[in-house]
């Protein structure tokens, strides 16, 4: 618990240096206690609440399951041969066994409980342990609506019910609900480290869009991405997605058009006067960024972002508001997509709302409210039954529509943060951008 702690005091110390990333070895520690923690406190509590008493979640080696590959220790990178876990949750005793039917220890938490010496096939000693604990329902990982809860591959769902005693084959049920908390929950320790996180994504974009990197007219969109890049790596951090940068200018200015998600210039010249976008995540101790900033290139006159791209800022910082404030406990992402898109309206805005679950996927399992191509709403169990669910974390991710007369065009703002949404509400994880980045630099100016 110390070590835990003070690894964590490091990682508030400095901002992003190569020195503040922790090494490989106080990584494997951080992220085995806290695995410790959700294994002994946040699982017993989702079984209950997901009403099963066993879950039994099967993958092999190199074609993991999504599930499997948030449980291993940090010294297993993958699953090994074939990988079954066996978790059975007794409420009456406030117990909960975690097993492994496999050659080894999972860890420290999961212990092997198949001996192959004694019994060498590995589908009868599993059904040994289901056999002596009868459970009343058993959870398994398939789901028609949630792909990172429909982790069972054919060939091991029916093995597994080829073996099954039949007096048990009426309780296998999808173990969905289950497979989705688990992967949504934040616990506290995770949302500590998940400021830093975020806070490391933010000073990387915003070295990114300044004068260290971008020389206007020089400098490409392509080679601000590929530092961006660059950067991650020499920190010694991961991305999970190759980052993405834009501009929009004015039409008189080697026009550009309204583009859509489909068709974005991959590689253009920034000059003095551009807005320009990032899309940008990171990768770190099990947990993920999403992030969109936005930076106005100065002219040699200017000081300042001129005033409509100052106000179309406060335009999304808006559209954002109308969003997160109808970010309540148990309703579907649906129904928050609705409100928010009417609401933000009938203000005078033109949204689009497609935020996805953030954590330990980019593209989470949980609650997901819209999708760019997808403004009526998600015809899936995650968009219009799944509802939201405290102590999980979104990408506060949209866009609205500006007209820009200066510039005789319409351009978007587009804006993603990462939101957490708590017992008492919800809150940025780092706080949002509500000023434009300026390149080069003014004194005194903060950008977030």
């Amino acid at each position: 618990m110390r070590k835990l702690f003070f690894l964590v005091c490091l990682l508030f110390i400095s901002k992003t240096h190569a020195q503040q990333i922790l090494s490989e070895k106080e990584r494997a520690i951080v992220i085995d206690e806290i695995l410790d923690d959700r294994f002994n406190n946040l699982l017993p509590e989702l079984m209950d609440t997901s009403g099963l008493d066993m879950w039994v979640v099967i993958s092999r080696e190199y074609n993991e399951d999504p599930v499997i590959k948030t449980m291993l220790p940090a010294t297993w990178l993958n699953a090994r041969r074939r990988t079954i876990l066996l978790f059975y949750r007794n409420k009456e005793k406030n117990t909960i066994e975690k097993l492994a039917v496999a050659r080894y220890n999972v860890g420290k938490n999961i212990v092997s409980a198949w001996d192959k010496e004694k019994e060498p096939n590995q589908w009868t000693r599993l059904m040994q342990l289901i056999s002596e604990r009868n459970p009343n329902k058993i959870g398994l990982n398939f789901s028609k609506d949630h792909n990172i809860a429909d982790g069972l591959v054919k060939t091991d769902y029916e093995e597994f019910m080829e073996n099954l005693p039949k007096k048990y084959t009426s309780k296998v049920v999808s173990a969905q609900q289950l497979a989705v908390r688990w992967i949504e929950t934040r616990s506290e320790r995770e949302m500590v480290i998940y400021d830093q996180l975020v806070d490391i994504t933010h000073d990387i974009i915003a070295e990114a869009f300044s004068e260290k990197v971008i020389t206007p007219g020089v400098t490409r969109t392509s080679d601000v991405v590929w530092w961006m890049r660059q950067k991650v790596t020499d920190l010694g951090l991961d991305t999970w997605f190759h980052p993405t940068v834009d501009v929009q200018r004015s039409e008189n200015v080697n026009a550009s058009k309204f583009y859509s998600f489909a068709d974005k210039p991959e590689d253009m010249v920034i000059l003095p006067g551009d807005l320009v976008h990032c899309d940008f995540g990171i990768t770190y101790l099990r947990l993920n960024t999403d992030c969109q900033e936005l930076a106005y290139v100065l002219k040699p006159e200017e000081t300042s972002a001129p005033d409509f791209l100052v106000n179309g800022l406060k335009d999304g910082n808006s559209v954002q508001d109308f969003l997160t404030s109808n970010m309540i406990k148990g309703k579907s992402g649906n129904d928050i997509l609705a409100k928010s898109l009417t609401e933000a309206k009938a203000a005078g805005f033109k949204p689009s709302i497609y935020t996805h679950p953030l954590g330990m996927y980019g593209h989470s399992a949980g609650t997901t409210i819209g999708m760019w191509d997808s403004q009526g709403g998600v015809m899936r169990d995650d968009g219009e039954k799944y509802t939201l669910n405290p102590n999980t974390v979104y990408a506060i991710e949209l866009n609205t529509t500006v007209n820009v007369p200066e510039w005789n065009r319409d351009i978007r703002i587009m804006l993603e943060e990462a939101g957490f949404y708590g017992e008492n509400g919800f809150r940025y994880v780092n706080g949002r951008q509500t000023e434009l980045l300026l390149i080069p630099r003014v004194k005194g100016h903060q950008g977030n």
